[in-house]
């Protein structure tokens, strides 16, 4: 009986390096993460669907853990969200949020948020 063998191709340690830090940063980039941050939302936006973007747009899932938004009001809204989604939608989100002229806090609410 003739057994055919099928060589595989030695890969040097740098390639086997380099394959196995490709794995990782893909692993990485698709690693969920989780942040909460207060947003104030202007009065010019409250008819905006801010938060539905933040989902149907850039894929996150969207916790609204506290609200301050009347109907009729004519102040600024304020939510307290817990965002959750990749590194790359999170960071879409800022970029979404900063072309708005949002303003995001931090939980401690003292200090602007950092992603």
């Amino acid at each position: 009986m003739i057994v055919n063998k099928i060589q595989k191709p030695d890969l040097t340690r740098s390639q086997l390096n380099s394959e196995t830090n490709q794995a990782a940063t893909s692993v990485a980039e698709n690693q969920q993460t989780t942040t909460r941050l207060r947003i104030r939302i202007p009065k010019d936006y409250h008819q905006e669907p801010i938060i539905s973007r933040l989902i149907s747009h850039y894929g996150l899932t969207v916790n609204i853990l506290a609200a301050l938004l009347g109907a009729n009001t004519k102040d600024d809204g304020w939510f307290d969200l817990e965002l959750r989604g990749t590194l790359q939608q999170l960071q879409s989100a800022q970029i979404y949020m900063n072309d708005l002229d949002l303003e995001v806090l931090s939980p401690s609410k003292s200090q602007e948020f950092c992603w």
